[in-house]
């Protein structure tokens, strides 16, 4: 079982306890946000960082109404 951190940007986004650890260049799945490995550390025995890049979501753009707006 290995203790298992990951981060983004020197910002801790989860810590878990895995029986399997990540490899680099897997997409995973945080939060319901998808993310892919860019870096695994192994810090002790038991204890690993992962650095990984959530996936950009582009933001959409309203509707543009037609016709007068409502007062």
């Amino acid at each position: 079982m290995f203790v298992t951190h990951y981060y983004e940007n020197k910002t801790s986004v989860l810590s878990q306890l895995l029986v399997k650890l990540p490899t680099v260049e897997e997409d995973i799945r945080i939060k319901g946000r998808k993310a892919k490995v860019l870096e695994v550390l192994q810090v002790d025995d038991n204890n690993f960082h992962v650095k990984i890049l959530f996936e950009k979501i582009p933001k959409k753009q309203p509707l543009k109404e037609l016709g007068k707006k409502k007062r």
